[in-house]
């Protein structure tokens, strides 16, 4: 009777996989036909979202098959891609670049930090005013010049609360994941740096004030207005943010995306200041062994917000990318490290009262690290129905060389 029960089960679940949807494809500029990074993907009548990697190349699951898929870039015009009966996947998806006609262009003030307290000032209305908790694919990769030696994916739950309320109150929780790790002794060194999991509470610049948006610290930095773009087909002020004193501590700068008419805050490109290496290290580093030294290169943040129909702005898809070189002081050479990790928003579980903070040992301390919590997991039907970001070529190659090295 058991084994019965089993064979059923087994075959709900393979019925279950064969159900699934699967819209795949490429999306291009019109124009160049280059491929088109981190552009936002979702399919109609759900909230299965993506981003395409950077060859352009994305994966939706889906439960059936939608009429159409939305695709939205900054700079483009969004699109809806008709399904139709036809194929689903390996499709090629043109988007065509919008341009702003200066001369229709409105701005209220010549005075770009005025701009961007009013946006602050109108965070709690533009954003959820109810907790809320979502389906996320996060990855991390390290790399040793152009090598990769260590791959790390997980599916997390993201808590989040109010946007009256502060970061410390969010969390996050791991569902599944796998690590893979290069073996050789040259590529350990023990460093150990800021990100993973819990980095997308960290840097939402909406809700953390003290990330950039302190207002003690805006007297820190010159602004300048840019030239205004389309982002969802809204016209959009962009502002520069330039650090223009010297501080006890590093100071990020870059652009943020204020949308014209609701002000509300749909997209960050920041950088840190790595001019003054000590306090760039200072930032970047959580630990590191005695004797290594640490020379930082690079710390670069991009934070993507969406609207939803309502008018609510949530967060959608966070990147954040290291550079920097390590040695050990008796060698002459330094080698180059880098390393990236993405959170994208995949699904919106819950939201108000059923939404509810996870506890216990799967979640995430503001201070733990993805590699504090995953071990190694090899199994082929790893991610089953869960969304992903669609890894590059290099990075597929990069996991079979480190699962071959594992297993040795």
């Amino acid at each position: 009777m058991t084994r019965l029960w089993i064979t059923m089960l087994l075959m709900l679940a393979t019925l279950a996989v064969q159900a699934q949807q699967v819209v795949s494809g490429v999306v291009k500029d019109r124009q160049t036909g280059n491929a088109l990074s981190h552009v936002s993907v979702s399919a109609e009548g759900t909230d299965v979202h993506t981003v395409t990697n950077d060859d352009g190349y994305f994966t939706l699951k889906v439960a059936q098959s939608p009429r159409y898929i939305q695709l939205s870039h900054i700079g483009y015009k969004t699109r809806q891609m008709p399904l139709g009966s036809g194929p689903i996947d390996n499709l090629t998806i043109l988007m065509l670049s919008t341009t702003v006609q200066l001369s229709e262009v409105i701005i209220s003030a010549d005075d770009p930090l005025a701009i961007v307290k009013a946006a602050m000032s109108r965070i709690e209305s533009n954003y959820a005013s109810e907790p809320e908790l979502v389906r996320c694919f996060y990855r991390e990769t390290a790399r040793r010049g152009s090598r990769f030696i260590s791959v790390a994916e997980a599916v997390t739950d993201m808590y989040k609360s109010s946007y009256s309320r502060g970061p410390e109150f969010d969390a996050v929780a791991i569902q599944k994941g796998r690590r893979l790790m290069s073996m050789k002794a040259s590529d350990t060194l023990g460093v150990k740096v800021q990100g993973g999991p819990v980095m997308p509470l960290m840097v939402d610049v909406a809700k953390n004030s003290e990330y950039i948006l302190n207002p003690e610290m805006l007297p820190y930095y010159k602004y300048h207005m840019e030239l205004p773009t389309m982002i969802d087909d809204c016209l959009h002020y962009v502002i520069s943010m330039t650090p223009k004193v010297v501080t006890p501590f590093p100071l990020m700068g870059g652009l943020l995306y204020i949308n014209h008419e609701s002000l509300a805050i749909t997209r960050a490109e920041l950088q840190l200041d790595v001019s003054d290496w000590r306090k760039a290290s200072e930032y970047m580093l959580v630990r590191k062994p005695l004797g290594l030294r640490f020379r930082p290169r690079e710390l670069s943040v991009t934070v993507v917000y969406e609207t939803d129909a309502a008018g609510i702005t949530h967060m959608s898809y966070v990147r954040n990318e290291m550079r920097f070189n390590c040695d050990w002081r008796r060698r002459l050479f330094a080698s180059p490290y880098t390393t990236v990790c993405e959170m994208v928003v995949t699904d919106r579980l819950a939201l108000g009262r059923q939404a509810k903070r996870p506890h216990g040992r799967s979640s995430f301390g503001h201070n733990e690290r993805f590699y504090d919590k995953v071990e190694y997991f090899d199994d082929p039907d790893f991610w089953a129905d869960y969304n992903i970001i669609e890894p590059t070529e290099s990075l597929e190659y990069a996991i079979d060389k480190l699962k071959k090295r594992v297993r040795k």
